[in-house]
């Protein structure tokens, strides 16, 4: 990519690219505020993936990072799907490599694979079906009940989910390393200054942490329950990036960012912080960096992509 020119109105390019290559941005509720404020839609990995399959946009751009822009791809396999920073991957993709989950699912071939869909396209591959933190409670509760399970890669999304479910479920031993970075000790002492305030939380949170929850959803169930709930002040256990929008559709609510066990920025995701509203503007411009698929792969990763939707 060549280098940006300084007086440049981002802004104003990024809308006339968007008309030019009828193009649709897609952004993740975890992008910085600018970038969601100029998506034309926002959404959690569910409904980002419905709008996917759903655009008549020749080309999409994806803010968000390396397996949501691959799910789009998928969807897509004729369109130019685009991605700002190729390297905003996930650490819950890189947990399950697909090699070693080919290995585990070979070890228990009469096993249902639910594979959470923060993995990467060859994993969604291997697997039968694919959920989100939205819908994988309503997806394993359509398996009968004499059918094992295995799930993938979130241990703790999959220890939350066995005790909603009552189903016993063969995890693989991932994590999200924004999720497991949440201070029970400092959430607690928050709680005890805001002794008003609710502590919701996603489910990729640790075991402890959700024990003091009074909400645990996934971020687009946060966002319902936020506007349903009479509370107004809440303590906000996941990537901080969603209190944009949450601060957009309750204005009159307060909201305090879960802090992490260090002193640090380390509750917000450094891969979805790679995206930059001037990465953002050269993808377009350059129209790369592009996401590449091979034709097997797309075949492979749609059914089990298919089956949730369907499931769903």
């Amino acid at each position: 990519m060549n280098d940006l020119q300084l007086d440049i109105d981002i802004e104003g390019e990024i809308k006339l690219l968007k008309k030019d290559l009828n193009a649709v941005i897609l952004a993740h509720y975890y992008q910085e505020s600018e970038i969601q404020d100029l998506a034309d839609f926002v959404g959690d990995s569910l409904e980002l993936a419905r709008k996917a399959r759903s655009t008549d946009a020749d080309v999409i751009v994806f803010a968000g990072v390396h397996f949501m822009a691959e799910t789009a791809k998928i969807l897509n396999p004729d369109k130019l799907v685009l991605l700002p920073d190729l390297d905003a991957g996930c650490s819950l993709a890189d947990s399950c490599p697909a090699p070693l989950f080919k290995a585990f699912r070979e070890r228990h071939p009469d096993h249902v694979a639910i594979t959470y869909i923060n993995c990467t396209a060859e994993v969604k591959a291997l697997s039968d079906i694919i959920c989100t933190s939205s819908n994988a409670e309503k997806i394993i509760n359509q398996i009968p009940e004499d059918k094992p399970v295995l799930f993938s890669p979130d241990r703790n999304l999959g220890k939350y989910l066995m005790k909603k479910t009552g189903r016993k479920m063969l995890l693989w031993d991932g994590s999200c390393i924004v999720h497991e970075t949440f201070s029970e000790r400092k959430i607690i002492d928050l709680k005890v200054q805001y002794p008003d305030a609710k502590i919701i939380a996603h489910p990729e949170c640790e075991d402890a942490l959700l024990s003091h929850a009074e909400f645990v959803g996934s971020t687009s169930k946060l966002l319902s329950f936020i506007l349903s709930d009479n509370s107004s002040r809440y303590i906000v256990a996941t990537e901080p990036g969603i209190i944009h929008q949450m601060e957009k559709i309750a204005p009159q609510k307060a909201f305090i960012a879960a802090p992490p066990d260090k002193n640090c920025n380390c509750n917000e995701c450094p891969f979805m912080r790679l995206n930059t509203m001037e990465k953002l503007y050269l993808c377009m411009r350059d129209r790369k960096p592009e996401i590449i698929l091979s034709e097997d792969i797309i075949k492979r990763a749609l059914r089990p992509i298919e089956r949730m939707l369907e499931m769903s």
